[in-house]
């Protein structure tokens, strides 16, 4: 096995914050890429103080920000603005998530950032994109997923649309963001481009996930509503619950699938019924075809349901909590989890690389740095500047 990973050589320097963007240096770290996190002196990163906390040290920012170095340079400054000028020379990669219009009065338009490097990529981060009617609006992930128009159809029929338990914006912003750069990155070396902006906002990768309510309504004009844990596509697909307490999630959404679930319950005869026999049909009596599917599964417990239906080629899976997930005997053989020793907490269970390449898999060697850990060795290192000039960037609030 090559013990190089893939990205080994691609230089990026985050100076975003909180959680889209920084995912999308993580995700491009955890295949090798060199991350150089740039924050405040004094603030740090916001993500610092986000989630659960463990002696007043965010649990997330260990994996969140892992396999990066941390530095610390105020851009407020003109002096850090040209120190950042000097960093960014030796960088094909910069990912920021300030406002629109926040580097530009920093002295850090692209303009000015193409002189000092004209094959750097920048991916700039924001709630709505660079330019727009709503581009200077503040914009997180919450936001959003309401914009998106994906809250108008999360949610019971009978009640309010529903906001997501997790920040699901921002982490499809984060891996729609890492894909991005690689395809800036291979436009540059393969087709001899120079260095470009990604503008991406926050609401455009969850809206893409809406395709099938947004071309039905285009051609149709059809306006999609919430369904609980159904669907407006295909029946049967919800969550059912099962006789010791638990849910299982099932989805039928094959004609065949379907038909094998009917052989698993025992009731064949839903194969033929005109009520049931097509996914059209089946959708305009999706109640009455639940009420059979929930009386069967009621009756049973979790493993039973469970095996019962896979073994009869139906699609069905319980509906975990977070400590299910970490007890879960595939997962565990699958290393979902990857146990990573940390100078602060110990060890640490952190979600895997998000994909198993077979010839240069990613890894995860470090978790996320303490404020400011590496800016000595940096600054000595690679802008080979002395203790005197340390100690006046200290004295002036530079770093």
């Amino acid at each position: 096995m090559n013990e190089q990973l893939p990205l080994q050589g691609l230089k990026i320097l985050d100076i975003s914050t909180m959680l889209a963007a920084p995912w999308v240096s993580t995700h491009l770290a955890d295949f090798g890429a060199e991350v150089l996190k740039i924050e405040h002196p004094e603030y740090g990163d916001h993500a610092r103080k986000y989630g659960a906390q463990k002696d007043g040290k965010s649990v997330l920012w260990k994996s969140l920000n892992r396999n990066k170095k941390s530095i610390t340079l105020n851009f407020s400054k003109m002096e850090g603005q040209e120190l950042l000028k000097e960093i960014i020379k030796d960088y094909d990669v910069m990912i920021e998530n300030f406002r629109p219009g926040t580097l530009e009065k920093w002295n850090l338009s692209w303009e000015e950032i193409e002189k000092v490097n004209p094959n750097l990529i920048l991916l700039r981060v924001s709630g709505f994109g660079q330019k727009g009617p709503y581009s200077e609006r503040r914009g997180f992930g919450t936001v959003a997923e309401g914009m998106s128009g994906f809250t108008s159809i999360n949610g019971d029929p009978t009640g309010p649309p529903i906001l997501p338990g997790i920040p699901l914006a921002d982490g499809l912003s984060g891996i729609a963001g890492a894909l991005m750069v690689m395809i800036a990155t291979y436009s540059k070396q393969n087709h001899q481009t120079k260095g470009q902006v990604i503008d991406l906002s926050l609401y455009e990768p969850l809206m893409r996930l809406l395709e099938p309510h947004l071309l039905a309504y285009d051609q149709l004009g059809i306006i999609a509503n919430r369904v609980g844990n159904g669907s407006s596509q295909t029946a049967p697909r919800n969550a059912y619950p099962t006789k010791d307490g638990n849910w299982v999630a099932l989805s039928a959404s094959a004609q065949s699938i379907f038909e094998n679930l009917c052989i698993a319950i025992d009731r064949e005869d839903l194969i033929i019924n005109e009520k049931f026999n097509t996914n059209k049909n089946r959708l305009n009596n999706v109640a009455e075809l639940d009420e059979i599917i929930s009386g069967w599964i009621v009756k049973r417990d979790l493993d039973q349901v469970v095996e019962i239906l896979n073994e009869s080629g139906a699609v069905v899976g319980p509906m975990y909590n977070v400590k299910q997930l970490y007890q879960d005997p595939h997962y565990t053989y699958r290393e979902s989890f990857v146990s990573v020793t940390d100078d602060e907490f110990g060890e640490m269970r952190v979600p895997n690389v998000l994909a198993k390449l077979s010839k240069t898999p990613g890894k995860i060697s470090t978790l996320g740095p303490k404020h400011s850990e590496h800016t000595i060795e940096f600054l000595k290192e690679s802008l080979k500047m002395g203790d005197k000039e340390i100690s006046e960037l200290k004295r002036g609030g530079i770093i």
